[in-house]
């Protein structure tokens, strides 16, 4: 029988959120970030139950960096 790792991973560290978080971050509707699922890198959006977790690097990929995203506001 194998070991099993005990380590404990934190989340709070990890570059992942709610679809409806990163949406707030960046300062889309929803829907528009339904739209553009088939643009994301595999690998960085999923879909757990009825709600999306996203990466910060799929984000940045479709919709621009956070900095980008700023400057575009200004």
């Amino acid at each position: 029988m194998g070991k099993i790792s005990l380590a404990k991973p934190d989340l709070d560290k990890l570059p992942i959120m709610s679809s409806a978080d990163a949406c707030k971050l960046w300062g889309i509707d929803s829907s528009t970030l339904r739209k553009r699922i088939d643009q994301f890198p595999k690998g960085t959006i999923k879909k757990m139950g009825r709600d999306w977790i996203v990466t910060k690097d799929g984000m940045a990929y479709v919709f621009g960096t956070l900095e980008e995203r700023k400057l575009k506001r200004e």
